[in-house]
C-alpha cells in the first residue's frame, strides 16, 4: 500500500485529450512510479462476458427500534475473487467487495458504527447526504486505527442513490481504489408510488476501473489512468447478465477515480433516463448515452421486450484510454426469457422548481478549478490558485441563504469535476447555455471539462458548520484541490 508520505509527494499523470475524446490517453504527466508499474508485468484480464454480474449484497440493520435503522460494519482487508480463479487483497465493508447496498427511507434515521481494522485511519463520508459536520466524515476528522465511531444519518431530504466512501485526507484516493465505497439507497413515498420496474428488476450497478499486476493483485499509482484497462461492474471485469424481455430499472454510480464513462448500447438502443444524483427528475427522457463522471449517478430504464429471447446487447464506454477491444467492453445483457411486466415510466416522476422560480441569490462566487500542467514532478490541485488548508475558510455562507456559484475548470488538457458536501443543487447553465436534461434535477457532482464552466444555485439551509468542496477525481482532491466553506 501507498503510504502517507509517498500519496503527499506523488503526482499525477491524469486524463488529456484521450479521456475526453476516446482517441487513446495523452500522458499530460508521469512519474517513475508510474514508469515502474508500466515497466511490471501485468496480469490478463479474461475474455470479455465470461463471467456473471453479481448482485450488490444488502446490509440488514441488527436493530429497528426506536424509529432508527441501526447498522454496524467492519472496515477490513480481505482478499476476495476479482479475476477469475485469482484471490485479490481490498479494502472493504464487511468484507464486501465492492461495497454492499444501504437501502433507506426519507424521515426514517440510520446509525452506522464503523469499526477501523486497517492500520491507517479512515473517514466515512455520505456524499449527496444532508447530514451534520461531526456525521460528515471531514477529510481530517477521522477514525483512528483500531477505534470506532457512529455516524447518523437523519435521511430528512428526498429519494436519492447516495454512496458512501473513505474520505480521510491524502488517503482517500487509495483506499476508494481498493474498495472502501458503497451504495446508500435512500427511497421515500413519492418514488414508492411510482409503478417503476422494482424488487430483482431494480439492479445497482457499479462502475470502476482496476490495473492488476502479474499476481492478480491490484496496483495503484497516483498517475495510471492509462494503465487501469480493466472495467468492472460489481467488482467483475466485464460481465454479463441475464434478463427477461422485459424493463429493468439500472441505478449506475461511477465509483471510479479518474474515469469518465460515456455508455450507450452497442446496437444504439435508447435508455430512459429518470433519474440523477439528487434523486428522480421531473419527467423521464429518452437517450443513447449516458455520461458520468467519478461520483456521478444515472438512474435509466432499458426495455429489453424489443428484443427476441437469445439477443446479446453490449453495454459499453467510447470514453476512455486504452488499446481498442481492451477497454469499452462494460457488460453484456443477455435476454433468456419472457416474463410478464406491470411496470411503466410515467410522464412525470416528481415536482421540482422551476430555475426561474429558486429564491434570489444572495451572494453570487467565481471559483476556478486548476492543476499544474507544466510538466514539473510535484503538480499541485488548485483552486482559486491554492492547495487545500483545513484550517482555512475559503467562502463563508450566510444560513437560510440561496447563493449561484460559477465554477471553471482553467485547464487545457485535464479534466477535472465539481462536488459540494451538504447540499444538492441546480444547475443552471453550462457553457453559458442551459443544461440539458440529464442535469436538470438535483446534483451534487457536475463535470468540467478542460475550459469549460458551469454554474449552478443551492441553498444552504440545513446545517451551520464547516464543509469542504472540491474534484471528486479523487487524485486531485488529495493533492490539494479542495477548499473549505462555512455556513454560519
Amino acid at each position: 500500500m501507498v503510504t502517507r508520505r509517498r500519496v503527499l509527494v506523488g503526482t499525477l499523470a491524469t486524463t488529456g485529450a484521450g479521456l475526453i475524446t476516446g482517441a487513446g490517453l495523452l500522458p499530460v504527466l508521469r512519474t517513475a512510479t508510474a514508469q515502474a508499474a508500466d515497466d511490471a508485468g501485468p496480469a490478463v484480464a479474461p475474455a470479455p462476458f465470461t463471467v456473471k454480474l453479481p448482485p450488490l449484497p444488502v446490509l440488514t440493520p441488527y436493530s429497528t427500534e426506536g424509529g432508527q435503522d441501526a447498522y454496524r460494519i467492519t472496515v477490513k482487508e480481505v482478499s476476495r475473487e476479482i479475476l477469475p480463479g485469482v484471490q485479490t487483497k481490498v479494502l472493504t465493508y464487511d468484507g464486501h467487495f465492492p461495497g454492499p447496498v444501504l437501502r433507506a427511507r426519507s424521515g426514517r434515521p440510520v446509525s452506522i458504527r464503523h469499526r477501523n481494522t486497517l492500520q491507517m485511519p479512515m473517514a466515512v463520508h455520505l456524499h449527496g447526504a444532508s447530514v451534520s459536520p461531526e456525521n460528515d466524515g471531514a477529510p481530517m476528522d477521522t477514525v483512528a486505527p483500531g477505534t470506532a465511531r457512529t455516524y447518523t444519518y437523519p435521511n430528512q431530504q428526498p429519494n436519492a442513490t447516495l454512496w458512501f466512501h473513505d474520505h480521510a485526507h491524502h488517503m482517500e484516493a487509495e483506499h476508494v481504489y481498493r474498495g472502501l465505497s458503497a451504495a446508500y439507497i435512500l427511497t421515500d413515498d413519492t418514488e414508492r408510488a411510482l409503478p417503476l420496474p422494482s424488487g430483482k428488476y431494480e439492479i445497482p450497478i457499479a462502475l470502476r476501473d482496476a490495473r492488476f499486476d502479474e499476481n492478480g493483485q491490484l496496483v495503484y499509482v497516483m498517475d495510471d489512468f492509462r494503465g487501469r484497462t480493466t472495467l468492472l461492474a460489481n467488482g467483475r471485469p466485464s460481465p454479463y447478465l441475464e434478463v427477461a424481455a422485459r424493463k429493468y430499472r439500472f441505478r449506475l454510480l461511477n465509483t471510479s477515480n479518474l474515469r469518465f464513462f460515456k455508455l450507450r448500447l452497442a446496437d444504439g438502443g435508447q435508455f430512459v433516463q429518470i433519474g440523477s444524483d439528487g434523486g428522480l427528475l421531473e419527467r423521464p427522457f429518452t437517450t443513447d448515452t449516458v455520461s458520468l463522471s467519478p461520483a456521478e449517478r444515472a438512474d435509466v430504464v432499458i426495455d429489453f421486450s424489443r428484443y427476441p429471447v437469445g439477443t446479446k446487447i453490449v453495454l459499453e464506454t467510447t470514453m476512455g484510454g486504452g488499446a481498442p477491444g481492451q477497454v469499452g467492453n462494460v457488460l453484456r445483457f443477455d435476454v433468456v426469457r419472457t416474463a410478464p411486466d406491470p411496470s411503466r415510466v410515467p410522464d412525470v416522476l416528481r415536482t421540482l422548481p422551476p430555475l426561474d422560480a429558486l429564491p434570489k441569490p444572495a451572494v453570487e462566487r467565481s471559483i476556478v478549478f486548476s492543476m499544474d500542467e507544466d510538466g514539473r514532478t510535484e503538480p499541485r490541485g488548485l483552486i482559486d490558485g491554492l492547495q487545500w488548508d483545513p484550517d482555512r475558510i475559503d467562502q463563508s455562507v450566510t444560513f437560510g441563504t440561496s447563493e449561484i456559484w460559477t465554477v471553471t475548470n482553467a485547464n487545457k488538457l485535464i479534466p477535472h469535476n465539481f462536488h459540494m458536501h451538504l447540499v444538492q443543487f441546480r444547475v443552471l447553465e453550462r457553457g453559458g447555455v442551459p443544461v440539458g436534461p440529464a442535469e436538470a434535477g438535483l446534483k451534487d457532482t457536475v463535470q468540467l471539462l478542460p475550459g469549460e464552466t458551469v454554474k449552478l444555485h443551492a441553498t444552504f439551509d440545513a446545517y451551520r458548520g464547516t464543509y469542504v468542496y472540491h474534484c471528486h477525481l479523487l487524485d486531485h482532491s488529495a493533492m490539494g484541490m479542495m477548499a473549505n466553506f462555512r455556513v454560519r
